[in-house]
């Protein structure tokens, strides 16, 4: 016999619950704001925007489900089941946030402050999730399947974002690293070229980033419209990456020659470090990073998993 499904909807801590856990009252946490301009109300409003949604989403469930919550520090404890249905209820960084601990779930984004959220991956209102549950939990179910980036280490770690991930220095010194193209060459306007990669390049920079066509929409476009790149962003579904060196500085031992390109299926960008430490890590989550020494090599490349979202 099959489990019937479980909502599990996914929230975050506002910052109304924030600055109560930090002051202790309402009264302290709003003098605190009013000493630098801000008002409390303001922050309790959105609190209880986000709250309502969620009341919502949890009376939406179907009474034959199950259903449970979860919140963002807790997920890389939590464990997701194969007949999940999972609702993130706040802002489109939940659903990164989220993405990286499933296996194939599908994902129903729910703007719990509209107005405020850019809305790309949280596309919905709470008043809709009585319909989309169900919906989610078919077999015809309509999902898009947005492509993810995951860094490799030669020693097996593995990390998975899915809007970009970032290798360079924790703080704010320089990365050196050599860097290098992995499978077949690109050929300016037309397909890869089977049998050739690039040269590898020693550089030293603030960092590469590498990220997919949701990712685009972020990080990853304001490396783009900084340099006015030629570049054609990938869409979230498409299964290409974008890459970006960050501020590469020549010298006569670096190069700069290589600072931007696409990955198509099949390519990975190879780094090998060449400092004392390196991070690694995706969707701006420095918590939940790899770290990089001497020696170590770290390949960045589209992800077999795909993040599976409700459109």
């Amino acid at each position: 016999m099959s489990l019937a499904p479980r909502a599990v909807l996914v929230h975050r801590t506002t910052e109304y619950e924030e600055l109560l856990a930090r002051h202790g009252t309402h009264g302290q946490a709003a003098f605190f704001l009013s000493a630098r301009g801000r008002s409390v109300e303001a922050v309790r409003e959105r609190h209880e925007r986000v709250h309502r949604a969620l009341a919502e989403v949890a009376g939406a469930v179907p009474l034959s489900w199950r259903q449970t919550r979860v919140e963002r520090a807790d997920l890389d404890r939590f464990l997701f089941g194969p007949e999940d249905v999972v609702v993130v209820v706040g802002q489109d960084g939940l659903v990164a946030n989220a993405a990286k601990y499933l296996t194939g779930q599908p994902v129903i984004g729910i703007d719990a402050d509209p107005g405020r959220n850019a809305g790309v991956l949280v596309r919905h209102r709470a008043a809709q999730a009585r319909r989309l549950l169900p919906y989610a939990a078919g077999a015809g179910a309509s999902v898009d399947e947005l492509t993810m980036v995951e860094a490799v280490t030669d020693d097996a770690q593995r990390l998975l974002a899915l809007n970009e991930i970032y290798v360079g220095p924790p703080g704010h010194q320089t990365a050196r690293y050599t860097l290098g193209l992995d499978g077949p060459k690109a050929r300016p306007g037309r397909g890869p070229e089977p049998g050739q990669t690039e040269e590898s390049e020693p550089q030293a920079s603030s960092g590469v980033l590498v990220g997919t066509g949701t990712g685009a929409t972020g990080w990853l476009r304001s490396l783009w419209e900084q340099r006015s790149s030629a570049l054609a962003l990938p869409a979230p579904a498409d299964a290409r990456l974008a890459w970006f060196v960050r501020e590469a500085w020549p010298s006569p031992t670096t190069g700069t020659s290589r600072v931007e390109g696409l990955l198509d299926t099949g390519q990975s960008l190879r780094l090998t470090v060449e400092s004392d430490r390196l991070v690694a890590f995706g969707d701006g989550v420095e918590s939940d990073a790899l770290h990089l020494t001497w020696g170590q090599t770290v390949r960045l490349a589209a992800a077999e998993a795909r993040l599976r979202l409700v459109g």
